[in-house]
């Protein structure tokens, strides 16, 4: 039997997820991250994106907006404001949210707004990002 660490996904809504997983593999601030148990004590900013959970050769893909990752020895805690099972991630929608965000900064109305539709493309690429790893794990 494999070694397993208890991980918890929050969103700032309700708890996502909650079990014994054999690894979390998300993208951090500086890059992938392969968490398994007996990892070092870890505090990072999570970009927007997929986060796998892996248990008994099966994967779970989540999506994150951003947030933070915090592993303690016997817990592996993810933070974020929004929080869904890959499932739930609406293409259409994360479609025409980039398309939105493209228009926006194109327009350059000011800093702000060119910041605000920034983030708003990221997520929307994090989104379809996240479908993207989906397709993968089916064979699509």
């Amino acid at each position: 039997m494999a070694m397993t660490i208890h991980c918890d996904i929050v969103s700032a809504e309700e708890k996502i997820f909650s079990g014994l997983v054999e690894m979390v593999v998300a993208t951090g601030s500086f890059g992938d991250l392969g968490i398994a148990p007996g990892h070092a004590p870890l505090l990072t900013e999570l970009k927007p994106g997929p986060v796998r959970m892996i248990n008994n050769g099966e994967e779970e893909i989540f999506y994150a907006s951003g947030g933070f990752l915090e592993v303690q020895p016997r817990l592996i805690t993810i933070l974020a404001d929004t929080a869904l099972r890959a499932t739930d991630v609406s293409e259409a929608a994360a479609l025409e949210a980039k398309k939105h965000a493209e228009q926006a900064m194109s327009e350059q109305k000011s800093e702000v707004d060119y910041a605000r539709a920034a983030s708003q493309l990221a997520e929307a690429v994090a989104q379809l990002r996240t479908l993207s790893e989906i397709r993968k794990k089916v064979g699509r």
